[in-house]
């Protein structure tokens, strides 16, 4: 018994200091400079919308422009993120509802009869009837802040709903480019496999008719059965991954595989890449990243909650009345005597519950902390990003720039073998190194040239918007290469 008095006294201490600490200062200690100033909001998404936001028209490809905008109109995930943001717009509006009071309204008629037996002496049974209306308030003061506070850590999430919203926006539009990048880079392997696989037949039919001249050995029609096989074999595998690409691009754009099949399964060529003259990316643009945002909101929330668990140390106040009517004859409802009514304004403070507030306000604490560690992760995950980008742009446009002239020598020498081995003066291994070295550059121009291409996409996913088509390529929001 005397340790329990004694917890209680414990718990009533550790309630009056909270309350002396709170009159001091209506934020919670914790709170400091660390947490970042808020974004401000003058539209229902800060991000551009799609037909503002044309960061892809800087490839020149209208089929791109198209699966875009069809991806922001029907895709699935994009449309759920604009009902969350409607969940968490009424969520906001429902905390707001606890700043006015609740009313409730009631009528009936009642019917009954009383026993007569319950007495010592029998009496006869007491039948009784009448009508009732009545009204019910009930009124929590915002005395301390508690509902502000909510109605605070609601609004946070919204907002972080609507960042959410863009996030997903940015992730579809990447995606969707990225996907069709992937799709021009399988079909333009696919022609130089088919092109390389048309003259390696030719070089076949040559080494066939020396060999049956008697001037090549069975070696060499091998070796170019071998060159000849080993193209044919590459074929399948870029042809499934063209189809499965097909398939990513309807999920995205939320149709059927068919119905986009016979548009996208011929093929063209790779986008253009379009850059300017310097690499550098300005902190500012970072922070317009909607993950940042996101993260930035849930920290408020998080310090809005942290507020509100705070509060519970403090008393409440709240309003509760009633009036009423009843009378046996409904004529009589109204009159003076049928009419009672009461007010009761009660000042509620609990000064015990097992410390089950302390450790509320210690988990809020925790949540927080934790928040801005996510927080500042996700800032550092957004420079790693952009910096990985920037990194394989400039080695992909390196590597094209290269590329070039090699291929070039590549098609001389594998004309030049050629022509030496019909003439017999170079033996048929040489013609098959160059046909591999021809195939190998072409696959690994084609190959930098979707990596440049995807690495200009992962720039914007990485800054979080884009640009405009006729901001000097992407000089003005993103990297310039040089």
């Amino acid at each position: 018994m005397n340790h329990l008095l004694k917890t209680i006294m414990c718990g009533l201490g550790a309630t009056l200091t909270a309350f002396a600490a709170f009159a001091q200062s209506s934020q919670p200690q914790w709170l400091t400079d660390t947490i970042p100033g808020q974004w401000s909001y003058t539209s229902p998404y800060n991000q551009k919308l799609p037909n503002d936001d044309e960061w892809w028209k800087t490839f020149g490809d209208s089929s791109l422009d198209s699966l875009i905008n069809m991806a922001i109109d029907r895709n699935y995930n994009l449309a759920a993120a604009v009902k969350r943001i409607d969940m968490a717009r009424r969520t906001v509006e429902v905390a707001k509802g606890a700043y006015f009071p609740t009313i409730n309204l009631n009528a009936g008629w009642t019917k009954g009869q009383s026993s007569g037996t319950t007495d010592p002496v029998p009496e006869k049974a007491d039948p009784y009837s009448y009508f009732s209306i009545g009204a019910s308030a009930q009124w929590e003061i915002d005395l301390f802040g508690k509902i502000t506070e909510n109605v605070k850590a609601n609004k946070a999430a919204y907002n972080a709903t609507r960042a959410e919203y863009e996030a997903t926006m940015v992730a579809l539009a990447a995606n969707v480019a990225k996907a069709y990048i992937n799709l021009r880079t399988y079909q333009n392997e696919l022609l130089v496999a088919n092109n390389h696989l048309a003259e390696q037949t030719k070089v076949l039919a040559i080494v066939e008719a020396r060999f049956k001249a008697g001037l090549a050995s069975m070696l060499d029609v091998t070796q170019s059965k071998i060159v000849v096989a080993s193209t044919k074999a590459t074929i399948p595998p870029l042809q499934a991954m063209i189809e499965s690409t097909i398939n990513s691009i309807a999920l995205l754009t939320a149709c059927y595989p068919q119905e986009i099949d016979g548009w996208l399964g011929t093929p063209a060529p790779m986008p253009e890449i379009k850059y300017g003259a310097q690499l550098g990316v300005p902190a500012d643009l970072l922070r317009r990243r909607p993950d940042i945002i996101r993260a930035e909101y849930e920290l408020a929330e998080y310090a809005a909650q942290a507020g509100i668990a705070k509060k519970d140390f403090l008393p409440t106040l709240s309003i509760t009345g009633s009036i009423s009517t009843e009378a046996h004859n409904a004529k009589n409802l109204f009159t003076g005597r049928s009419i009672s009514w009461e007010v009761a304004p009660t000042l509620s403070w609990t000064v015990f519950d097992g410390l089950a507030r302390s450790n509320r306000v210690a988990s809020a604490k925790a949540q927080l902390e934790a928040s801005i560690d996510n927080y500042n992760f996700t800032v550092m995950q957004a420079v790693v990003e952009v910096q990985n980008a920037t990194t394989t742009f400039k080695s992909a446009m390196k590597t094209i720039e290269l590329t070039a002239d090699v291929i070039d020598e590549s098609r001389r020498s594998l004309d030049l073998a050629v022509q030496l081995y019909k003439k017999g003066l170079s033996p048929f291994n040489n013609v098959v190194d160059a046909q591999l070295s021809f195939i190998s550059n072409q696959d690994s121009q084609i190959t930098a040239q979707g990596k440049a291409l995807t690495a200009v996409v992962n720039l914007y996913e990485a800054l979080g918007g884009g640009w405009k088509s006729g901001e000097s390529d992407l000089s003005a929001r993103t990297i310039n290469y040089k």
